[in-house]
Parts: C-alpha cells; sequence; structure tokens
C-alpha cells in the first residue's frame, strides 16, 4: 500500500524511502489487545440485550429515554465500572473532568494530581480561570513525575499523610505536554498506595485518549471515577458530541447531582435521536482504535526514520491515541500541521495558522479535518508554540487515512530541491 501511495501522489526520495523501511518494520506488529477488546464489547452487547426499538430516544427532559438507560449500561460494562452517565449535555472531557473533581473534593479539602500537571485546559480550570476550583476552597497540589516519567509514589505518600481530606487525580495520556503516558499497570501500583496510605481518599482518572487501547480500563484497576470524552475512542467516530463519568455508582450520582441539580441526578437528559450514533459508535470503536494504533506505529517508525525524536516508538505498548514527534522549531511544527492538513477529508484546501485557544497559554497549531468537529479519534495533530516544539498526532479511523496524512507532513518538512 506504501508503494502504491506514493506512487500516486508524487512521494518521493528520502520520504519514500523512508516510508518503505517504517513498513517494513511495522508490517509484523499484531494487536493482540485489540482483539480482546472486541471479545468485550462483543460480549457486552450480547449480555445488554438492546432491542430495535430501544434506539428511538427523546426529546424535552429525557425522561425514561431508552437508548440513553442502554448506552450507559452498556458502557459500565465496557469500562468495568459499577455505573456510567454519558450525556450530549457533557459537552467535552474537560466538562466532565471538571464536574467530577468538583463533586467528589469538598471546600477545605485539596486536590492531589500525582501525574504532574495537568493539561493545560485542565489546569487553567482548577486554579488560573475565573470560578476555577481553588476559588471555591479547595487546595491544589500536584506532584512532578519522576525523570522517567513514572508516578514519584514517595513523595506522593507523603503528602497524603499530611493531608487531611484529600482527592486524588491522574491524568493517563501524554496529551499536549513532554511526557509519556502511563500505562493502567502503572497507575494501579499508584492506586494501591493511595488506598494504603489514605483509604478514605478517592481516586479520579483522566481516561481521554485511552480507551480501548489496552484490555482493562482504570475502573477496573481500582481508579473510583473514570472520565472522558465520546468523541475519541469511544465514539468510533460516529458519537456526535458528549462525554461520559464512570465508576462507583454512588460517585457518579454525586456528579450528576452537580452536573444538572440535586434529587434529579441521572434521571433525564434526552439524546434527541442520538442513542442510534452512540451505541452503533461503540459498537464499532475497538475496530476504529485498532486503525488508530496501526497508523500511528506507522507514523512513528517514518519520522523515527527520517531522524525525528519520537514517543512511543513503533511498536512498543501504547496506552492510548496520542503520538509525540519533537520537530524542535516553530517552522517545523508549521511545515508538519500544513502538510497533514492537505490530506484531511474536511479542509483539506486550508492552512493551519497558529492562534489563541482558551485555556493554553501558549499560541496552538491545529491541524483537522474532521467529520464530527473536534474528534480526535479522527485524524488531526496539535502543536503549542513552545519548546521542545513537539507535535501531538491522534487518530486515524483508517490506517491508510493515518499513512497518507504521514507520508504529507513528511514531504512537507522536506527542504526544497
Amino acid at each position: 500500500m506504501i508503494a502504491e501511495l506514493c506512487d500516486r501522489f508524487g512521494i518521493s526520495g528520502r520520504v519514500r524511502e523512508a516510508a518503505l523501511e517504517a513498513q517494513r518494520q511495522t508490517a509484523t506488529l499484531t494487536y493482540d489487545a485489540q482483539q480482546a477488546v472486541q471479545r468485550k464489547v462483543l460480549g457486552a452487547f450480547i449480555d445488554e440485550g438492546i432491542d430495535e426499538s430501544d434506539l428511538a430516544g427523546t426529546t424535552g427532559y429525557g425522561y425514561d429515554d431508552a437508548a440513553r438507560a442502554r448506552y450507559e449500561s452498556l458502557l459500565a460494562r465496557v469500562l468495568g465500572a459499577q455505573r456510567a452517565i454519558a450525556r450530549l449535555s457533557i459537552v467535552s472531557g474537560t466538562h466532565a473532568i471538571v464536574a467530577a473533581l468538583a463533586a467528589c473534593t469538598p471546600r477545605g479539602a485539596t486536590l492531589l494530581s500525582i501525574s504532574g500537571a495537568p493539561y493545560d485546559t485542565l489546569r487553567n480550570a482548577i486554579c488560573d480561570a475565573p470560578h476555577c476550583l481553588a476559588d471555591e476552597g479547595i487546595e491544589y497540589r500536584e506532584i512532578a513525575l519522576n525523570d522517567d516519567g513514572t508516578i514519584d509514589l514517595a513523595a506522593a505518600q507523603k503528602e497524603l499523610r499530611a493531608a487531611a481530606n484529600v482527592t486524588v487525580f491522574v491524568q493517563r495520556s501524554r496529551g499536549y505536554a513532554p511526557r509519556r503516558s502511563l500505562t493502567v499497570a502503572e497507575c494501579e501500583a499508584a492506586y494501591a498506595m493511595v488506598k494504603r496510605v489514605a483509604p478514605d481518599a478517592l481516586v479520579l482518572v483522566d481516561n481521554c485518549y485511552g480507551e480501548l487501547v489496552e484490555e482493562r480500563e482504570p475502573a477496573e484497576a481500582g481508579a473510583d471515577l473514570i472520565m472522558g470524552s465520546l468523541i475519541k475512542n469511544l465514539g468510533g467516530s460516529i458519537a456526535p458530541a458528549g462525554a461520559y463519568v464512570a465508576g462507583r455508582a454512588e460517585l457518579v450520582e454525586r456528579v450528576a447531582a452537580r452536573l444538572y441539580a440535586p434529587g434529579l441526578g441521572t434521571a433525564l437528559g434526552p439524546t434527541l435521536g442520538f442513542g442510534r450514533a452512540f451505541i452503533q459508535g461503540l459498537f464499532l470503536a475497538p475496530l476504529v482504535v485498532e486503525q488508530t494504533l496501526r497508523g500511528l506505529d506507522f507514523i512513528a517508525a517514518l519520522f523515527e526514520a527520517l531522524g525525528y525524536g519520537v514517543e512511543p516508538s513503533a511498536g512498543a505498548r501504547r496506552t492510548d491515541i496520542v503520538q509525540a514527534i519533537r520537530l524542535g522549531t516553530p517552522r517545523g511544527l508549521e511545515r508538519f500541521a500544513a502538510g497533514l492538513q492537505a490530506a484531511m477529508p474536511v479542509n483539506a484546501r486550508f492552512t493551519p495558522v497558529p492562534g489563541a485557544v482558551p485555556g493554553y497559554a501558549d499560541p496552538v497549531l491545529m491541524s483537522s479535518g474532521a467529520f464530527i468537529g473536534g474528534a480526535t479519534i479522527e485524524l488531526s495533530c496539535d502543536a503549542p508554540l513552545r519548546p521542545p516544539y513537539e507535535v501531538y498526532v491522534q487518530g486515524g479511523v483508517l490506517a491508510s487515512h493515518a499513512y497518507l496524512g504521514a507520508l504529507f507532513a513528511a514531504r512537507a518538512l522536506e527542504p526544497p530541491s
């Protein structure tokens, strides 16, 4: 396929040679975890027993919305949670995370991030923006990751022993930061330590970009709540909007009371006819995630062959759908984003330019041509314009599309002949 794409789109020289080498390097990779995830999702659908009449959905208040009830039950099964709330009205992963943190961290308590600084928009919502959580009487503290990217368990224990009332936060994915992502097993060791040192502490996990990449989810490894977006992995490129919170039933109800109103909780929320898209998207999600991982492995192999630093490397164990490439200069970021944009199914003739994004201190360069606005399960990239000038590539519903996008981006980085 790579040779055919190069021939069709005029990719030659060093990029073509590196692409053919990347194809050889990734041709034998296997994705056993995704086969296990497919079996888990299929089993959830069989156990749930959805009827066609469940797909219709409601309007208005959404009382007795069968599509919503079935979808949330399915999601809880897939994520290994007691309960899940997943709604169109939870508009983003950040919205879900902040709502969960606020609901589970009372005034006077400490919110402790043990995975370093959260991504820009979330840290802004916690500490800096008007009406942030810190303004509501929550003390925020964070512990930097070790130099090797692991959680500093000793420092976390010290903080936990010093705090009387604490909620622990873990960001599983790198987001858009020069750090590696954390595996479920690594997080599990941290959860166990927290429960041993501070048994009453709650552990909340930002699961964005990580769903269905590994065989287990954080809720199955001891997290009390997990939060994420429905237009990333779980949406299968079909879900039109929304986000979720899943985990212990009483905590999900607490979050619902914060989102809506005490006494109403999870009882309302119309699906507006999109229940079918949510449910079908979840059915397809394991296949889409596997295609994404195949595409990212090729991208890693290609850019490593071209001499760029990548993390993770092709074939390395992945825990999310984000590929970091260190380009080193603002100009490199601009060329990469322009090249990737040229391969998009929508807006391919646009040229990305850096701009202000709410919640980010630095201008951000984005490349995207998604059918669902902002759906990072579709091929895209983001790059804050700050050292070390890394670009973060996400998604790729078709591995072949990720290949093409990578070829265009690599060609754009080559000096003119």
